[in-house]
């Protein structure tokens, strides 16, 4: 049963990954790119953690903490280059 839930949970969050490629593609500005990055970040969190449960492995974990500590950080600077045009002050 835990097989048929986590590849439910693939499939919608590999399809929210391609919405979100979509999205930053075709975005008319860039607030609307940024916001699809972000959201992309959380869903390829959500997807290595969905392979830790899979493979039954802590080290997935670990990587999504990485993932997530890179894209916060990536978050708000390309969100301080929009606002400001310059990152470092």
């Amino acid at each position: 049963m835990i097989t048929a839930a986590l590849v439910f949970a693939f499939g919608c969050f590999g399809l929210g990954f391609l919405f979100n490629l979509w999205r930053i593609s075709t975005g008319p500005d860039a607030a609307d790119r940024l916001l699809a990055l972000d959201t992309m970040v959380i869903n390829a969190i959500a997807l290595l953690i969905l392979y830790g449960i899979y493979r039954g492995t802590a080290m997935y974990y670990e990587a999504a903490m990485l993932v997530a500590m890179v894209g916060f950080v990536s978050t708000v600077a390309y969100c301080r280059f929009v606002l400001r045009g310059d990152i470092i002050e």
